[in-house]
């Protein structure tokens, strides 16, 4: 009976242990281990780069994760909506004597829907990190290929439009003279 009372702090304490080696692991990261590409991406302007690293105990979830975040990285830096809020709140309260009391708050917020046709991973890297996978990535996007495919397809469209535009006003010229012949000759 005198132990009972000691039974929610030994539960408590044997929770607590199993969580902080779960996050010991994950923090142990040895920096020497990290790819040179992982933290200096190639430049070049024709190219958007993005690195990510992520975790998993399922190799290929680590990748998919890893990829999948780089992805959200390159459609931010091609293109963005931000949306910002700033909020600031003063108040005088008091005589002669009185407090000056602010508030500030800011909040953002990021969208971005891009293609990504034909994003790729240039580099991968995967290791054991403690008990879980860590997979380190590298992706690459063609913005130059990108921009040329998108006139490409703008053209395209455009051409259609035109090519819409001028059977439409051909068809008008030919209503025009149905409609004249069916008039009788004036005289």
């Amino acid at each position: 009976m005198k132990y009972v009372k000691f039974l929610p702090l030994v539960a408590a304490l044997f929770v607590m242990a199993c969580g902080s080696s779960k996050e010991a692991n994950l923090s142990k990261v040895d920096a020497g281990n990290i790819p040179s590409w992982y933290l200096n991406p190639p430049t070049d302007p024709a190219f958007a780069y993005a690195t990510s690293t992520e975790t998993s105990q399922d190799m290929q979830m680590a990748i998919n994760k890893a990829e999948q975040q780089c992805r959200a990285d390159l459609a931010n830096q091609i293109s963005s909506k931000v949306s910002t809020l700033t909020k600031k709140f003063g108040e005088e309260v008091g005589g002669k004597d009185s407090q000056l009391l602010t508030s500030f708050t800011q909040a953002s917020k990021t969208v971005s829907s891009t293609e990504l046709s034909g994003a790729k991973s240039k580099q991968r890297d995967v290791r054991q990190d403690g008990g879980m996978w860590r997979a380190y990535v590298l992706m690459e996007y063609n913005v130059s290929q990108a921009m040329v495919s998108q006139l490409k397809k703008e053209e395209e469209l455009y051409t259609r439009f035109r090519a819409t535009q001028t059977y439409k006003e051909l068809e008008d010229e030919a209503n025009k003279v149905d409609a004249a012949k069916q008039q009788p000759p004036q005289q």
